[in-house]
C-alpha cells in the first residue's frame, strides 16, 4: 500500500501533480500536514532539506486526502494544486 501521510522527513521534496508536473517543494510538515511552496528559491529548498523550512503566506496547505504516493523523491498528487 501506498504512504500518503507526510511526516518532517518528507520536508523538501518535490510536489508533483497528477500528470507528473512538479509544482512545488514541501517546506515544512505540521501535524501530518505539508506546506507547499511553488517554484521555491535553492535557498528555501536546502533550508527545508534541512529541516529549517518556514511556512509563509505563499505556502499552499496538503493534506493527505490530496496525496496518491509519497516516494522517496517525491509528493505524487490525485489532481492539481
Amino acid at each position: 500500500m501506498a504512504r500518503r501521510t507526510l511526516t518532517p522527513a518528507d520536508e523538501g521534496k518535490r510536489v508533483l501533480n497528477v500528470d507528473g508536473t512538479e509544482v512545488g517543494r514541501i517546506v515544512s510538515v505540521e501535524d501530518g500536514r505539508g506546506y507547499v511552496v511553488p517554484d521555491p528559491s535553492m535557498t528555501d529548498t536546502i533550508k527545508a532539506k534541512l529541516g529549517w523550512g518556514d511556512v509563509t503566506a505563499e505556502a499552499h496547505p496538503l493534506d493527505e486526502g490530496s496525496i496518491e504516493e509519497i516516494t522517496d523523491d517525491a509528493v505524487h498528487l490525485r489532481g492539481v494544486l
